[in-house]
């Protein structure tokens, strides 16, 4: 055992020093803008400012922010009039020019190194729904998609999660059978049925009864996430809820 401890303390300590000679001859680097910060996986104190991260009072289904905390359960408009079908929602940061780069720059960049920090900040933000989990799906992409960007990011940050939280991860539980047109100039109901069919559960995946998780970079108007949550629910999954990276805000919101 005092062996045991000893090799404990020495391995420890070589991290610590491993690092502190990685920072000096890599300096760490500003996740947005790329300027030097005191330590791996942060913003600089300019783009900490910029970003602007969600938490309470917020919807509490969906996760909207709301700029008054009136106390009590609040209920966005929305969620009263068409509630989703997932139970809860919640993001780290609001999607607007200052992030966006941060969230491009994972899905269409190349700068999957982000991956593991953005889910340390998902993780926080989730704190909640990762507690309650028992299984973690990330949305998926199309097989032509997927060989063109060659990885897929919501699955990036649904690993990074699982390794933080000890939640089974399951990257193949939802499978996207049809190739969709890009939804950006779309509203709300197309791209609800645009997406209706889409993905369908891996015959395989076990969902039954169980607490998904849903992961995805940014919820936008909530089509995608629904139809997977439609898929699952559909299955036998109990319970999803859904954890964004990021998620859009609208003044009419």
């Amino acid at each position: 055992m005092e062996i045991d401890r000893a090799c404990s303390v020495l391995f420890a300590a070589f991290r610590r020093w491993a690092g502190v000679v990685i920072d000096v001859l890599i300096p760490p680097r500003c996740l947005s803008c790329g300027g030097v910060t005191e330590a791996q996986g942060t913003l600089c104190p300019s783009c900490w400012e910029g970003i602007t991260f969600l938490g309470p009072p917020f919807c509490l289904r969906c996760g909207l922010p709301f700029e008054v905390d009136t106390g009590g359960a609040m209920i966005c408009a929305r969620c009263l009039s068409d509630p989703p079908r997932y139970r809860r929602a919640r993001a780290v940061f609001r999607y607007d020019g200052a992030s966006k780069g941060l969230v491009l720059g994972l899905k269409h960049a190349d700068r999957v190194g982000r991956a593991p920090y953005f889910a340390r900040w998902m993780a926080r933000a989730g704190m909640e729904l990762l507690a309650e989990a028992d299984l973690i799906v990330p949305v998926p992409l199309h097989r032509w998609r997927l060989f063109q960007r060659r990885y897929n990011q919501s699955a990036l940050l649904a690993n990074g999660l699982s390794k933080l939280s000890g939640v089974p991860c399951r990257p193949d539980a939802l499978i996207r059978v049809r190739h969709t047109p890009k939804q950006g100039s779309m509203g709300r109901r197309q791209r609800r049925a645009n997406l209706h069919g889409a993905i369908h559960l891996n015959r395989h995946a076990e969902v039954k009864g169980r607490h998904v998780l849903l992961i995805d970079d940014v919820l936008t108007s909530g089509a995608t996430v629904e139809e997977c949550v439609r898929v699952l629910r559909g299955g036998g999954a109990a319970v999803v809820d859904v954890l964004t990276l990021a998620r859009v805000v609208r003044p009419g919101d």
